[in-house]
């Protein structure tokens, strides 16, 4: 399987580290916002979580960011899949953004802690009942013998809870990555793309570019 001739110039946008906000949250959010404006994502909020494994290896699987502020950028999850474990391990982790439409990245190191359970209490409330359900119903990451073991889980869940509130799993809640460092890499032609990083110093950011 020979993909050596798949080749393209991108030729969307620039990145000027003249034009660009002294705080990277801003700056993410507004590529966040026109990316979203363009309707041709279908998930705009999927990213690449990046973490270290307690055996040593490394594992990348797609999340969903739910939150971005400040303090960080927040995903849920279940605390004994694998992912929490690796956290659980070492907190250091990556999240990137690859934002096709746009011809743009985003990749933020940064440090993995637990919300509060307040905090994922209220997020937990939110989702679709389906979806409370099924927060349940998943041994995330464990061997199971069948889909049917996860039909007749839900079944049972099902009526377990009819016409009752569903609980949070205590098993089940966020993580806010504080990032350290976000680079924004934007496709240029000749792969000379532009690439800017923001490392925190202190209570401050400096920004840095970086060769293609």
């Amino acid at each position: 399987m020979d993909l050596s001739d798949f080749r393209k110039q991108y030729t969307k946008g620039q990145l000027l580290a003249s034009e660009v906000p002294p705080n990277p949250i801003i700056l993410f959010r507004d590529w966040f916002d026109e990316v979203q404006s363009k309707g041709k994502e279908q998930e705009t909020n999927a990213m690449t979580l990046s973490t270290q494994q307690p055996d040593g290896g490394v594992a990348s699987r797609v999340v969903l960011l739910k939150e971005v502020s400040d303090e960080g950028f927040v995903f849920y999850t279940n605390y004994n899949s694998s992912k929490g474990q690796s956290i659980e391990h070492n907190n250091q982790v990556c999240l990137s953004f690859f934002w096709q439409s746009m011809e743009r990245q985003v990749i933020i190191q940064g440090t993995a802690t637990k919300l509060s359970p307040e905090a994922s209490d209220q997020y937990f409330q939110s989702r679709p009942r389906g979806s409370q359900l099924g927060a349940h119903v998943s041994n995330q990451s464990e061997v199971i013998e069948s889909r049917s073991t996860l039909e007749n889980r839900l079944k049972s869940l099902e009526d377990q809870y009819k016409n009752q509130p569903i609980p949070r799993p205590t098993q089940w809640g966020g993580y806010v990555v504080s990032p350290h460092s976000i680079e924004f890499w934007q496709g240029r032609t000749n792969r000379l793309h532009d690439r800017l990083v923001y490392k925190q110093k202190s209570s401050t950011w400096v920004i840095k570019r970086l060769s293609p």
